[in-house]
């Protein structure tokens, strides 16, 4: 382990909804992440924004520890939910919201 992995590992423990993307929730830089941050902010999820533009060590770390290729990556309650395409189904199939349910996580829209 090293320090970015544990920054990583402890970001997505503290962190009941995690969203590592590219920008910020105000202000996505990409389209993929944009999505998601559409999809939690409709839904009234809390969660956390982290960059990965802001630090090339996350960027690539993130990757390594979800042995996921792309960004963003979602996490709730320290496991790895999916990126973009993967969210998207699931929001549009109501298992997003079932799933954000069975953890606990309160949503402002329990139904699409």
């Amino acid at each position: 382990m090293n320090a970015v992995n544990d920054m990583i590992d402890a970001e997505v423990k503290n962190n009941d909804v995690l969203l590592f993307m590219k920008g910020t929730p105000s202000f996505p830089q990409c389209g993929f992440s944009g999505q998601v941050v559409q999809i939690l902010d409709y839904l009234g999820v809390p969660y956390k924004g982290v960059n990965v533009l802001e630090n090339m060590e996350i960027r690539e770390g993130v990757k390594a520890y979800s042995n996921w290729p792309t960004i963003p990556q979602l996490y709730v309650k320290g496991d790895f939910v999916g990126g973009c395409d993967i969210i998207r189904e699931m929001f549009q199939a109501g298992e997003l919201q079932d799933m954000l349910g069975e953890k606990g996580i309160a949503t402002a829209k329990q139904s699409a």
